[in-house]
């Protein structure tokens, strides 16, 4: 498991709550204590903490739970939703003071929905890089949690799911909801020390979610680790909620590219990706590398911002006219980007993205999964990056480098812990084929399970 004060393993509290060692009312309680600490980072993790709600919510499972109705596995469990899924009687904000005379929110999100159906305790609506346009999690708006490895200099969450990170690590929440573009997920999850799954476009529906690029928005949880994300990913998902198998690690094949995702690595990035290699061909996986020259192309048919730029621009051209002065100024300057497409660039791009992902599809078919540092460098600190434009447009693409690829190529892929206890947090991704989530869930927990011994 990663390093720090987060709440045991999903499937343990959904043990204890069965058992009696516990009641949700405990679990949330203690969520909201580690929120409000004054000494912590609750009060930048969360735009809004429902703690009055979470507690009747939790009450009545414990309600349920006593009268020994049949509850899902996940009933009474605390998590966080990021800022930009509705949440019924709340104000919507996507961490933007340009949203703040929005009405409250009708009804929830239908993510926020299946949660709860499923007994999930929404304890509050977490911190995010503005309109999540952006993979640092810098918001000057709310504030910038901070990294939970080295709190003393300050370093980024990663973003955009920046409070979701955090309230994960913290403990604040035993699992958190974020949603993923172009690495928001898998950034602070592999910054915070967490895991975190991006699913396949479409796996999960986005009703209620405010958008940044319909193309390529998912969403997906971030967790403890792989099995935590499973079932949770299963309730949003709509499906039976229950602790996947893991495959055969001897069995697995890996392709580890040698193009684009190995270039600029900071050295602990480096060192702890190179054990986790070696850690799973130790344990019988067979790495292959490939060439894999489609990943390089990329970065060319994303210029002036791609396919997210062009439906970040429509989301918010109009926002940009009548409220464009009350933008962080690097997101303004980002969707303004987008205005530089026109809309045959925009139809040129798909287009491009098409071939790519077919040639893509053709490497990748002979492995089980492609294996590459899911950032090249480890949490940045804050404050250089809020002082520098320069830093920070230097910054954020390569954070956002190797992550960007699974939304580009529609994939689905997980970020994993692979650094050794009190080294910077460092995340292995593991992505798998279109609308394979269920194999590489299985993946995942068989290379988490042969990671325990490498980062021993």
């Amino acid at each position: 498991m990663p390093d720090g004060p987060m709440m045991k393993p999903i499937r343990e509290l959904a043990d204890d709550l069965a058992a009696g060692r516990t009641t949700s009312r405990a679990l949330v309680e203690d969520a909201v204590e580690r929120a409000r600490d004054p000494a912590g980072e609750g009060a930048r993790v969360f735009v809004k903490l429902r703690d009055r709600n979470a507690l009747a919510e939790a009450e009545a499972i414990d309600r349920l739970r006593a009268a020994g109705c049949a509850l899902s596995p996940i009933a009474g469990i605390p998590i966080s939703v990021k800022d930009l899924f509705d949440v019924a009687g709340d104000v919507m904000l996507a961490a933007s003071r340009a949203l703040a005379d929005e009405p409250p929110a009708a009804a929830d999100s239908e993510v926020v929905r299946r949660l709860r159906q499923a007994g999930a305790v929404v304890v509050g609506r977490t911190n995010m890089t503005e309109f999540a346009y952006s993979g640092l999690g810098i918001n000057p708006h709310f504030g910038t949690p901070k990294n939970p490895w080295d709190r003393a200099t300050g370093r980024i969450p990663g973003g955009s799911s920046s409070g979701a990170g955090v309230s994960v690590s913290d403990g604040m929440a035993a699992g958190a909801i974020g949603s993923d573009t172009g690495g928001s997920v898998r950034i602070p999850a592999a910054l915070c020390g967490v895991a975190g799954l991006k699913t396949t476009t479409g796996r999960i529906p986005l009703d209620g979610v405010f958008p940044l690029s319909e193309t390529l928005d998912s969403a997906g949880p971030l967790a403890p680790g792989v099995a935590c994300c499973a079932m949770l990913d299963a309730a949003m998902a709509a499906r039976p909620i229950a602790l996947p198998a893991a495959a055969p690690i001897g069995g697995l094949r890996f392709a580890v590219p040698e193009s684009l995702v190995f270039d600029d690595l900071d050295d602990h990035v480096g060192a702890a990706i190179g054990r986790a290699l070696s850690g799973l061909s130790a344990a019988g996986a067979r790495i292959v590398d490939v060439r894999f020259d489609e990943l390089g192309e990329i970065p060319g048919v994303n210029v002036h911002g791609g396919i997210l730029g062009a439906e970040a621009y429509a989301v918010h051209r109009r926002r940009l006219e009548e409220k464009g002065d009350l933008l962080d100024p690097r997101v303004r300057v980002r969707i303004q980007r987008g205005a530089n497409l026109s809309a045959a660039d925009y139809l040129d791009i798909r287009r491009a993205r098409a071939d790519l992902m077919a040639r893509a599809d053709r490497v990748t078919a002979p492995f089980d999964a492609v294996l590459m540092p899911s950032c090249a460098r480890i949490a940045p600190e804050i404050e250089p990056l809020v002082a520098s434009d320069d830093l920070y447009a230097e910054t954020n693409p390569l954070l956002l480098r190797n992550t960007m690829i699974g939304n580009f190529l529609d994939r689905c892929a997980l970020s994993l812990p692979c650094h050794r206890e009190g080294e910077p947090p460092v995340g292995l991704m593991v992505m798998g084929e279109t609308g394979a989530d269920d194999h590489l869930i299985a993946v995942g927990l068989a290379v988490e399970a042969a990671l325990g011994g490498a980062r021993s």
